[in-house]
C-alpha cells in the first residue's frame, strides 16, 4: 500500500464533511498515545504556549527530582527519558522559541545536577549535542529573541570550555 504525501492528504482533508473530519481525527487519535497527546495539546493547550512550556518544565524537575540518587547508568537512562519526553513535547508545539527555551531549561538542569562533573563521555556528548541544537535553533530566530537567548546560553557554553 502506498502512503499518500502530506499534500494529497492536505487536499483530500478540504473536500471531508466537519462530521466526518471529528470522526477522523478521533479514530486517529484512537490507536497511538502520542496522536491522542497532540491531539490534546492542539484542542486544549496550544492557547496557552506559556502555560504549557511551564507544566513541561515541571515535567522535567519531577524527572530530574526523580534522578537524584541514583547511580551513573541510571542517570544516563533517565536523562535520556526526560530529554525524549521534552523533544516530544517540542515536537507538539512546533514554536522555535519554545524549543529554544525548553531546551535550555535542560541543559540548566543537567549543569545544577552535578552529573557532568562526573566525567562521563556520554553525558558530556550529549549535553554538547543540546547545545549545537540550541545554537542552531537561535540562529533562525528574530534578532532580539538571538540576543535573550544567547545570554541565557553563554555559562551554559563556558561549561564545555572548562
Amino acid at each position: 500500500m502506498k502512503t499518500a504525501t502530506i499534500n494529497e492528504l492536505k487536499k483530500e482533508l478540504a473536500t471531508v464533511p466537519p462530521a466526518q473530519l471529528a470522526a477522523l481525527c478521533l479514530r486517529l487519535a484512537k490507536y497511538k498515545k502520542e496522536n491522542k497527546e497532540l491531539l490534546t495539546y492542539l484542542l486544549f493547550d496550544a492557547d496557552d504556549e506559556q502555560g504549557y512550556i511551564n507544566s513541561v518544565k515541571t515535567e522535567i524537575d519531577a524527572g530530574f527530582e526523580e534522578m537524584k540518587g541514583s547511580n551513573l547508568h541510571n542517570a544516563k537512562k533517565r536523562l535520556r527519558k526526560i530529554l525524549r519526553i521534552t523533544n516530544k513535547h517540542i515536537r507538539y508545539m512546533g514554536s522555535k522559541p519554545a524549543e529554544a527555551e525548553l531546551l535550555i531549561y535542560f541543559c540548566e538542569c543537567l549543569k545544577d545536577s552535578g552529573l557532568l562533573s562526573k566525567h562521563s563521555t556520554v553525558l558530556q556528548n550529549l549535553y554538547a549535542a543540546q547545545l549545537k541544537k540550541i545554537v542552531k535553533v537561535v540562529v533562525g530566530l528574530h534578532e532580539d529573541l538571538q540576543h535573550d537567548y544567547r545570554r541565557q546560553v553563554e555559562p551554559l557554553l563556558e561549561l564545555l570550555r572548562s
